[in-house]
């Protein structure tokens, strides 16, 4: 698709909705900020849907399983089914059923949401919630490991630790083991001058002590579109990405093939996105939207 950060505006917007049967929207930043839908967002979806499109929450946020998207767009005022959340966790999980042996075990660091996906998914695991070191180095490497677990998955972990971190190393350097992630975004988006370290962090730790990379199923990589093309008989020219963030919702646009629409309600700027223009970094072009939107409801006046 064309990389030229224009902004969308109505001489050009009919003929480019005309052209484009899928919406995936990113959530935090995008269509909610916290507790908050952005202006115009429930009402833009709700039309949307009466034109026929087809609409998705996609997110890289691997602490909530499907049904807890569902229970939270429900309280911001928007229509959502099981099938239309496409959350990290939910892929992570089946992207594992199809790809382990019978009877695999898994060592995850990550919350309850994506324990409940990988149950869903009839998947055995350990390693969930806190994990505390006690003694000296000499006795760490005395921990017992299980001969069941075959592979590790990573997604954010509030509860991270050394003997996490060093455990699931240790499980990902076994020969023939499976070593996937959900995501690696290096921060949660919150107000403040606190930084809230994301799930990049936990996968970075790990990937370094285990001198191996993980199999990635989120934005910016193929595994989370793949599963929705499949799943849902999706189009990716016919497909638009809605996002705030550059280094993964637009990227993932322009890996997989699909329009982008960058909005400024979340972590991007106009400034960062026109930037990367004058770029010739192959990286940094992935990251140039097609289009932008000050803010998601802005499309609404279009859709009339």
């Amino acid at each position: 698709m064309a990389r030229c950060c224009r902004r969308l505006t109505a001489d050009i917007a009919g003929e480019f909705l005309a052209s484009v049967d899928t919406f995936l929207f990113d959530c935090d930043g995008v269509l909610w900020n916290h507790q908050d839908a952005t202006p115009g967002a429930v009402e833009t979806l709700d039309k949307l849907r009466n034109l026929n499109k087809k609409v998705f929450f996609v997110t890289n946020n691997s602490t909530k399983s499907r049904a807890d998207y569902v229970k939270k767009c429900l309280q911001l005022g928007f229509h959502a089914e099981e099938d239309e959340i496409i959350c990290t966790a939910f892929v992570a999980a089946q992207y594992l059923k199809s790809i382990l042996p019978a009877n695999s075990k898994v060592y995850v660091m990550g919350m309850p949401g994506m324990l409940q996906e990988l149950d869903k998914a009839g998947i055995r695991h350990i390693g969930s919630g806190p994990d505390v070191i006690h003694g000296t180095i000499t006795e760490w490497v005395q921990t017992e490991l299980d001969p069941e677990v075959n592979c590790v998955l990573l997604g954010f972990d509030e509860n991270i630790s050394y003997l996490k971190v060093m455990k699931a190393a240790s499980y990902a350097r076994r020969k023939g083991a499976f070593f996937v992630a959900t995501n690696e975004d290096n921060e949660l988006p919150m107000d403040g001058p606190i930084v809230i370290p994301g799930t990049g962090v936990v996968v970075a730790a790990v990937k370094t002590a285990a001198a191996r990379d993980p199999i990635v199923v989120g934005k910016p990589h193929h595994p989370m579109f793949d599963m929705i093309a499949k799943s849902f008989n999706v189009e990716p020219d016919r497909t638009v990405m809605v996002g705030d963030r550059l280094n993964t919702d637009i990227m993932w646009a322009n890996n997989c093939g699909l329009h982008s629409i960058m909005v400024l309600t979340g972590i991007a700027t106009l400034e960062e996105a026109q930037h990367l223009m004058t770029s010739n970094s192959i990286e940094h072009q992935k990251q140039i939207p097609e289009f932008y939107l000050d803010k998601i409801g802005d499309l609404e006046e279009f859709l009339n």
